[in-house]
């Protein structure tokens, strides 16, 4: 048995050490002391930890929010230990439930082979590969037979999964939940189970669903069951709710690097050191002489939103891309200048009528807006200006010329050029 006063100080030191950098932003971790005796027996018998994250190929393309648990895994993997990554390819046939007030459509498998495929070259920004294994859950899941799953249902009572909250409030609500939603927790802690996962990580929001592969791998007795890193869910840029496509408050890493730029410039002062903390490499020490700078007032948060929109441009593209969106921004937002690489966008001259085009059919004619509703409000709440003087009245008819500039917001430039 280890016990702490077996290890050497330099032992001790490395122990302490990591627990430091992996304890940094989590909201929970179950049970805390087994994360500490999982380090030390790490760090003795120099073997290292397996630590699973499930991956939901219903949703490819992956946004800053998402990253929280993906910088969680590389500072793992920079502490020497490796990282299962688990495709859900045979539970993403269910689709997971949590959050849902209805059952999930399910996917086909085209779908999740499809979804799945776009992963790597997005993890790869984050996480080493190099010490990355990928696993498919149809690998062990797809062999059990019926008896099997008896007895894999028959580890967990119905009033266990009741006790998740959108079960719970559905069953209240007198609203289905069908018999195959309860699978979607047990399959995710058999995945635990099969490849004997010392950490699983995750958002708040899938508690119920990691603290089952602790559960399962007790009652299948595996020994030391796996602890469960907690990560807290990431606002949007709006500052309330969830990071989130859907919501439209997300930066997209795979967005352009003058978008990530400004995008990042409109989160609220409030959330910025939790973005640099839960989102960036930074170090615990820069993250407390930042914070420090801030209180004191010897940093400003407009430049400390501009070394933010900086890392994330860097992370995602480029030192080079970095730079330029930098200028970028500075020439546009703070000069309040056009800037000079705007895109040039062909109008076919025969869809002008008497040569003109009401603005909303101008704005989703160049791409600017993707439908006629999304045009008008912007219209209406004054983001469209056409050489730099604002348009509010959506009824407006625009006779275009060559060299006419568009634009939509704070980020979006078109010149006209008729064909």
């Amino acid at each position: 048995m280890l016990s702490w006063d077996k290890l050497s100080v330099e032992q001790q030191q490395q122990v302490e050490y990591q627990l430091r950098i992996l304890k940094r932003g989590a909201a929970e971790i179950v049970p805390e002391e087994a994360l500490k005796m999982k380090i030390m027996k790490a760090v003795v018998t120099e073997t290292p930890l397996k630590v699973k994250l499930g991956l939901d190929p219903s949703a490819p393309d992956i946004h800053i929010g998402h990253t929280v648990v993906l910088h969680k895994l590389r500072q793992f993997q920079d502490l020497g230990h490796e990282v299962q990554l688990i495709i859900g390819d045979f539970t993403g046939r269910i689709g997971d439930p949590t959050g849902k007030s209805e059952t999930r459509k399910q996917l086909s498998e085209e779908d999740v082979k499809h979804n799945a495929q776009t992963y790597q070259a997005q993890l790869a920004k984050v996480l080493d590969l190099n010490r990355t294994s990928f696993y498919y859950n149809s690998t062990w899941l797809g062999e059990l037979r019926f008896d099997d799953v008896l007895r894999l249902a028959g580890k967990v009572t119905v009033a266990r999964m009741l006790e998740r909250d959108d079960f719970a409030k559905r069953y209240a609500a007198n609203q289905p939940i069908h018999v195959q939603e309860f699978f979607y927790p047990l399959m995710q802690g058999y995945d635990s189970v099969s490849l004997e996962s010392d950490i699983e990580l995750g958002g708040t929001d899938q508690t119920f669903n990691i603290l089952m592969g602790r559960t399962l791998q007790g009652a299948y007795e595996i020994k030391e069951g796996q602890v469960a890193i907690l990560m807290p869910l990431l606002e949007g840029l709006d500052g309330v709710q969830k990071m989130s496509k859907s919501l439209r408050n997300y930066i997209g890493i795979d967005e352009q690097p003058n978008d990530i730029f400004g995008k990042t410039m409109s989160i609220p002062d409030t959330l910025m050191l939790k973005y640099f903390e839960l989102t960036t490499a930074l170090s615990n020490e820069e993250i407390e002489e930042l914070r420090q700078g801030l209180e004191a007032g010897t940093i400003h948060p407009r430049d400390a939103k501009l070394r933010l929109a900086k890392l994330y441009v860097e992370m995602y593209h480029s030192v080079e891309a970095a730079e330029e969106a930098e200028q970028h921004f500075i020439t546009v937002f703070q000069k309040r200048t056009l800037p000079d690489d705007i895109e040039e966008v062909n109008l076919d001259s025969s869809h002008l009528e008497a040569g003109s085009l009401s603005i909303i059919k101008l704005l989703v004619s160049l791409s600017l807006q993707s439908s006629n509703g999304e045009a008008r409000r912007s219209v209406e709440q004054g983001a469209v200006k056409i050489n730099e003087q604002k348009l509010t009245d959506i009824h407006a008819q625009i006779t275009p010329v060559d060299g006419d500039i568009l634009q939509v917001g704070k980020r979006k430039f078109v010149r006209i050029k008729l064909s």
